[in-house]
Parts: C-alpha cells; sequence; structure tokens
C-alpha cells in the first residue's frame, strides 16, 4: 500500500494548486495563521476534527486528507501546455534529435532497453525487468482513450500540422498518422515498462532525470560510469516512433519527490512550428497540471495521477516496484510494414485474409529478434554471475490477447554465443578446441593512449576472447560480437582472411567492464571506448569526443585491438594445411582471385595492390557474401581501386555483379564504391555483399571470381 506524504509539504502544494493562500485558508477555519503555518512547516498536524474543516475548504473527502496519496481535484484542471513561438520568429520543422534514428521498432528497442540497463537498481542484485506491450485500439476502446488524452484541446494543432504537411518531413508523417487513425479506425499503442530501475527521479525543472528526459535536449545523466548512452539522443527514439509525435509517461520513483512514489505521470508531444488561432507555437508540449508558480500558470507539470487516470491512460503499472512506463502513442515501424507486404506476397491466396492484426504480429517479431540480437549477453547468468535483463514482448487488441507474453531466451535465439558466455562466468573455458562445445579463452590486449594528445600508452587492458563452435540458430557464422559493461552487443564484425573450409565458430569479446570488474585497466578502458561509439553504439571507431579528449589517431587503438582479435580468432580454429586435401580443393572451386601473370607486368611499371586472399559463402538471400585482404605495395601513394564481382566464365569477361554492399575493414576506406588506402598500410581488409537481384542466373550453379581494377573501375 502506497505510503502517504507528510501533511505539511502536502497541504502547501494543494494550496498553491487551488490558489489559496496560508491566510485565506485560516480565515475559512477560524484560525489564526499561525497555525496553519506550522503545519506547512512540520511542527504540528491538525486536530482530527480540523482535518474534515480543511477537505471541506480545498473540495475534496476527508479520505484524501488522511491518506494523502494523491492531489485534490481544487486544483486547475489537467490539460496541454503549447511552448509559444519564438518572439525573434525562428522555426523548428520538428526535434531534430529524432531525425538520428529510423522509425523502426528494432532501433526503440535498442535505445530503450539500454536505457533501462544504465537505470537498474543495482543494490539488491536483481535484473531490470522490461516488457514491451503492443496494443491496437479500435472502436470505442479508440473514442474512450481519444477523451482521455484530451483530443479535442489537440486537433486545432494537428489540423496546422497538416495543412503544412507538404513542407515538412515531421508534418508528413503526422498527418498520415492521424489520417491512419481516423480512415482506418484504429491507433497502435507501444509501451515500454521497466521494473528494478531508478524511474524518472528529480525535479520537474532542475537538474534530475525526470528533467533530462521530459524537458531536455543531448542531455545524459546516467547513474553510472559503464551506461551504455552518452548523447542524450537515445529517448528521441520514442518520440520518432510516434507517428503522432505524442508519448506519455508514468514512472514509479526509486527516491521520494514530494513525498511520494507512485504515478507521477505527464505527456509530452513533439510537432513542428505551427500557427492555430492567430498564435504561433515552436513545437513541443506537455500534458500536465498548470503550475501556479509560474506566470500565468500556463506552464504545466508532472501531477500525482489516481489510479483510474493511469488506466483510462493505458498507463497502469504492476505492482509499486520503481521504474518508468512509456507509452507510445500511434506507434509506426516502416520496417515491419515493408517486410509485412513481402510476407503476404508469399501467402497462399487462401491465407490472405488480413484480420487486421498481421502489423502488430510483425511488430512483436521484430521486437522479439532485436532484443534476443542485442541483448543476449544481458540476458546470461552463470556461475555466480547473475543476469542484468529479463525482456518480455505481448500483443494485444482491445485488451484482448493476439499474442501472448513471449519471454525472450537468449540460449534459443543465441545458443552459442551464450555458452561461452557461461562457460567464462562458471570457469569452465580451455585453451584449445579439442571437443565439440567447448568454449575456448584467449585474451586480447587493448593498449589505452594517454589523453590530451601525449604520446604513449597509459596501461594495457587483457579483453577477453571466448570462441565456440556455431549453431543454425546462431544466424551468420564465424562472426564475433563485441561488448563492454552494459552488456548490449556494440559491434558486430566477420574475421578477415579465414581460409574456405574453416569449421563455423562464433566469438565474444569481452571488454572493460564485460572483462570483470579486476581486470587491469576495465575502468579506463570502459571510458575509452564509450567515447569510441557513435549516437547509435553500433561500433567502435573514430568520434568527435575520441579526438577532443585522446587524440586524432586514438582510434587506431581499436584498430590495433581488432587484428589482435582477428589473430587470436584464427590461431583458435584454423586447422593446418593439409597437402591435397579433397575437402579444400571442392571449396576452392567456388572461388577464383583474378590476377595479372608475372609476364604481363611492365617492369618499370607502378606497384599497384594485389587482391591476396579471399573468403566467400551464399547468404541467407542467396547473395554472394566476400571478406578480401589485399596485399599493398610500399610505396608513398597508392592509387585506389575499385572492387569488381563477376561471375566466373570459361572465355572472356563475365557478367558484372552489382555490391549491395562494400564495408572497410582495416587500412583503407570506401567511398562511392572505391578503395582507398591507408598511407604506410601493408594489408588492407574490406567486405562485400552482392546485390542478388543482378546474379544472371542462380547463385548456387555460378562461380565467383573477384578483380581490383584501378580508379572507379566503371568501364566494363
Amino acid at each position: 500500500m502506497e505510503v502517504g506524504e507528510e501533511f505539511g509539504p502536502w497541504l502547501s502544494r494543494q494550496l498553491k494548486l487551488a490558489g489559496k493562500t496560508q491566510a485565506e485558508l485560516a480565515d475559512e477555519l477560524n484560525l489564526t495563521r499561525a497555525a496553519v503555518s506550522a503545519w506547512i512547516t512540520k511542527r504540528s498536524v491538525p486536530r482530527p476534527t480540523v482535518m474534515g474543516e480543511i477537505a471541506k475548504a480545498l473540495g475534496t473527502d476527508l479520505g484524501t486528507v488522511h491518506t494523502r496519496t494523491t492531489d485534490t481535484q481544487a486544483g486547475l484542471p489537467i490539460t496541454w501546455y503549447h511552448r509559444p513561438g519564438y518572439q525573434d520568429g525562428g522555426r523548428d520543422g520538428g526535434n531534430a534529435a529524432a531525425f538520428a534514428f529510423d522509425a523502426d521498432v528494432q532501433v526503440l528497442a535498442r535505445e530503450t532497453c539500454q536505457n533501462s540497463l544504465d537505470e537498474r537498481l543495482v543494490e539488491n542484485g536483481r535484473p531490470v525487468r522490461v516488457r514491451y506491450t503492443i496494443h491496437e485500439l479500435t472502436g470505442e476502446k479508440l473514442d474512450a482513450f481519444r477523451a482521455a488524452v484530451l483530443w479535442d484541446e489537440l486537433q486545432p494543432h494537428y489540423s496546422a500540422v497538416s495543412e503544412s504537411a507538404a513542407d515538412q518531413k515531421v508534418g508528413r508523417v503526422v498527418d498520415a498518422g492521424v489520417r491512419d487513425m481516423f480512415e482506418k479506425g484504429r491507433l497502435i499503442l507501444l509501451r515500454i515498462d521497466d521494473y528494478n530501475a531508478s524511474g524518472l527521479t528529480g525535479d520537474d525543472y532542475g537538474d534530475g532525470k525526470f528533467a533530462a528526459v521530459v524537458r531536455r535536449q543531448l542531455e545524459s545523466l546516467k547513474s553510472g560510469r559503464g551506461a551504455g548512452g552518452s548523447y542524450g539522443l537515445g529517448k528521441a527514439t520514442l518520440w520518432a516512433t510516434s507517428a503522432l509525435g505524442m508519448v506519455l509517461i508514468n514512472s514509479t520513483l526509486s527516491v521520494p519527490h514530494e513525498g511520494r512514489t507512485e504515478r507521477r505521470v505527464i505527456g509530452r508531444l513533439e510537432l513542428p512550428w505551427r500557427s492555430v488561432d492567430g498564435n504561433s507555437y515552436a513545437g513541443p508540449a506537455w500534458l500536465g497540471r498548470p503550475d501556479p508558480e509560474t506566470p500565468g500558470a500556463e506552464v504545466v507539470r508532472s501531477w500525482w495521477a489516481d489510479e483510474e487516470m493511469v488506466k483510462r491512460l493505458h498507463l497502469t503499472r504492476d505492482g509499486d516496484e520503481p521504474g518508468t512506463s512509456f507509452l507510445i502513442v500511434g506507434a509506426h515501424d516502416v520496417a515491419s510494414l515493408e517486410q509485412g507486404k513481402a510476407d503476404s506476397a508469399d501467402e497462399d491466396e487462401n491465407e490472405s485474409d488480413d484480420d487486421g492484426t498481421r502489423d502488430i504480429r510483425a511488430m512483436h517479431r521484430r521486437l522479439v529478434d532485436a532484443l534476443s540480437r542485442d541483448f543476449w549477453a544481458a540476458m546470461t547468468g552463470g556461475g555466480s554471475k547473475l543476469p542484468l535483463l529479463e525482456t518480455s514482448v505481448r500483443t494485444l487488441s482491445n485488451g484482448e490477447v493476439v499474442i501472448k507474453e513471449e519471454k525472450v531466451d537468449p540460449t534459443d535465439t543465441q545458443p552459442s554465443r551464450t555458452r561461452a558466455l557461461r562457460a567464462f562466468y562458471e570457469g569452465s573455458t580451455v585453451d584449445r578446441l579439442t571437443e565439440s562445445g567447448q568454449v575456448a579463452l584467449r585474451t586480447v590486449p587493448l593498449r589505452l593512449p594517454l589523453s590530451g594528445g601525449r604520446r604513449g600508452t597509459f596501461g594495457t587492458h587483457p579483453g577477453v576472447l571466448l570462441v565456440t563452435e556455431a549453431e543454425d540458430k546462431d544466424g551468420v557464422p564465424n562472426q564475433v560480437h563485441s561488448l563492454r559493461g552494459n552488456r548490449m552487443t556494440i559491434k558486430k564484425s566477420g574475421v578477415s582472411g579465414l581460409p574456405l573450409g574453416v569449421n563455423s565458430f562464433q566469438a565474444v569479446l569481452l571488454v572493460g567492464h564485460a572483462a570483470g570488474q579486476s581486470a587491469l585497466f576495465a575502468e579506463e578502458a570502459e571510458e575509452f571506448l564509450r567515447a569510441a561509439e557513435p549516437p547509435e553504439h553500433d561500433r567502435w571507431g573514430q568520434t568527435e569526443e575520441l579526438t577532443l579528449r585522446w587524440s586524432h589517431s586514438a582510434h587506431h587503438r581499436i584498430a590495433r585491438l581488432t587484428t589482435e582479435v582477428n589473430a587470436a580468432v584464427k590461431e583458435l580454429v584454423v586447422r593446418p594445411k593439409r597437402p591435397g586435401s579433397q575437402e579444400s580443393a571442392k571449396l576452392r572451386k567456388k572461388l577464383t582471385v583474378q590476377r595479372k601473370s608475372a609476364a604481363s607486368k611492365r617492369a618499370s611499371g607502378p606497384a599497384l595492390p594485389v587482391l591476396d586472399e579471399l573468403n566467400a559463402e551464399i547468404g541467407e538471400n542467396r547473395e554472394w557474401r566476400i571478406t578480401a585482404e589485399v596485399k599493398l605495395p610500399r610505396a608513398d601513394e597508392l592509387p585506389a581501386m575499385t572492387p569488381v564481382a563477376l561471375v566466373d566464365v570459361r572465355s572472356g569477361s563475365g557478367p558484372r555483379l552489382d555490391w549491395a554492399e562494400l564495408v572497410a575493414m582495416e587500412g583503407c576506406e570506401i567511398q562511392d564504391g572505391v578503395l582507398h588506402f591507408t598511407p604506410n598500410a601493408r594489408r588492407a581488409v574490406f567486405r562485400g555483399a552482392t546485390d542478388p537481384t543482378s546474379h544472371p542466373v542462380r547463385t548456387e550453379l555460378t562461380r565467383l571470381a573477384l578483380e581490383l581494377r584501378a580508379g572507379s573501375g566503371s568501364e566494363a
């Protein structure tokens, strides 16, 4: 049961909400102002007989005064406050932070789950529990929800945005969201609840987590130094995923605010600049109770809602465990909609009837996939190490279950990687892989640079590399998943230079706190790698923060770590070559590395990069996926080269295949499909995937040839 607020602070706030002074209340009660002041300052409390008179003066019931678990209804009503337009005439076409991410529920899952991990209450040792609820509303349920969010107040603002939608990307998205709701008679809500988290603590306006999320942009106030986020951008994915730009929030606090912890509610709306009834509005708006301490009581603040209100807003939480619920109103997922269209094209005509749930079913599936892919390590425990995270997804329609709650189990989707991590926690790793199911461990050095641009090494952090046999459920084989303290997968990469015929494997790189709290320089490695992550937190490389705090070349330390990892993996998985191996000969028949003969080289010509090693496989979409290594000659300047994929034929030049992806791995950069090599590098590695739509025949029936052509390589 919720504990009531102390009488003095509660009464002080109720007087402000009601617009009463202490003197006015004293007059109504026929008491002295000193008596009321004593209550406010907590020097005394009113007698039970006076409580009823106080309730009458505040326009509430006696129970509310006694329990003090909610505000009275005597104050100003809940309403929307729209930020006025800028006095200098400036206009914003939307929240720029939202453009850092796509309207994709998988991106949303990555960012929101990371935030929940960062806010986990660590003292009790329990994981943070995050639940995603997809809820489609239609008919009377939709009408009731629109009434709860005061849609009639918002309608003029949405109409103004729709009128100017042709000039604004955000306006076009919002206009489409409104039309979808009214023309199709439906609205999709996506709620993210976390439990055993800190909640949005702090004042409405001061420095604190509440203001950082609800009031501000580009501000990150995370609980620990090992937190995943650092830019303050992740929260923008909530509003980016809403076609209506609306998010409602209900937080249960780990630290009381105004003596309360439960049902702290507020809403935020993100719209572009608009003009309504001759008044201009800057963009954002907030749903809350007018704050009597602001000029004209126009600005709204969070309020302590009752149980009926949070139920009407679809924000009811399970129990009183600290954490926050975010309700995305009008959730849309462009990627899942496109996937749904592709799926429906493959369905049998007899199964093509849409029961109205295909979109939410696709969103459900994509959320589960994203959580298992990015957070498998955080959900894995072993030995004395407990999981940091539990996640689940459920899907409803008008309160009825469409897909029952599905708890994400990383052992189902990532069996090899979870096996590797569990073996590390349990201390059951081996030095060399000799049997199926074993996990080999190697330490790899991350040499941390001195800060401030100084030359030298601060210290060497021993990262932990785990390698084990791959299973079919793991997805793409021969991958290294890299993670640090929050145990979210940061970087996924292949291993360059693997020979054909190598046993399929999966590898995990643990650095920073993930390598163990006792690992040397774990704290410094955590800080260094966190600074090397972009807002998406999906790789390590050169960033502005890394350059400012360390140097412009600090990212080379990460490249060297990658080289050490690749070398260690090869040592563990590459089998010694056996002369005349039939298996190797069979696999080599599928690949051709095109080289000019020695006789055709001009003796006086400049040295050119040479394609030295090629590894390829056929991907899930029947594309060729290659990893190529280029040997670089010693030269002050090397020409740019274009990788060209061809279907190998007996004579002449075979049909050229288009690239769907080209990614530089080491010793090079790729610009418009052309390789530019790093000065003084002795080798370069790049990855690529062909576009299967450019294949003239089935991939399985062809052989792949790869050439390096000088210049743009545009000639046929």
